[in-house]
């Protein structure tokens, strides 16, 4: 399995990667100008066929905050560590930008909590969230 920074080569076939995820309403939809405006910051991880396994990006809001986004690892290919090294890719991109917070929301905790996330920051800052409409809503 190898991480690397995504490409524009990787773009068409990451819009077909993703379409599944989205389908699922496992992460939420990513049009192709989005991928693009992201593509600095996104990873993508290859299986040792050099097929798509999974995909991650870094959105950066400020220097004091960014978000690890579209975490997405192939059914078939789970388990072997994608999704660790996906996150991590995220986690040093951060670091090497001087980012004081990178944030999750995820359904995958225990994967997170192996890169050093929790649930709560230092003196107990949590994140809360309100939902104001459907996943389809957004398109």
């Amino acid at each position: 399995m190898t991480v690397r920074p995504a490409t524009r080569a990787d773009l068409e076939p990451l819009e077909a990667f993703l379409r599944p995820f989205v389908e699922a309403q496992q992460i939420l939809p990513r049009a192709i100008d989005e991928l693009v405006y992201l593509l600095t910051t996104s990873f993508v991880a290859e299986d040792e066929a050099g097929e798509l396994a999974g995909f991650a990006t870094l959105e950066i809001y400020s220097h004091k905050l960014a978000e690890i986004r579209s975490l997405t690892v192939r059914a078939d290919a789970r388990g072997r560590g994608i999704g660790q090294g996906l996150v991590e890719a995220c986690v040093g991109l951060a670091r090497s930008r001087e980012i004081y917070e990178v944030m999750a929301i995820t359904a995958a905790e225990e994967l997170f909590a192996r890169v050093g996330f929790d649930a709560a920051l230092p003196g107990q800052k949590k994140a809360l969230f309100l939902q104001t409409g459907e996943v389809g809503d957004a398109e």
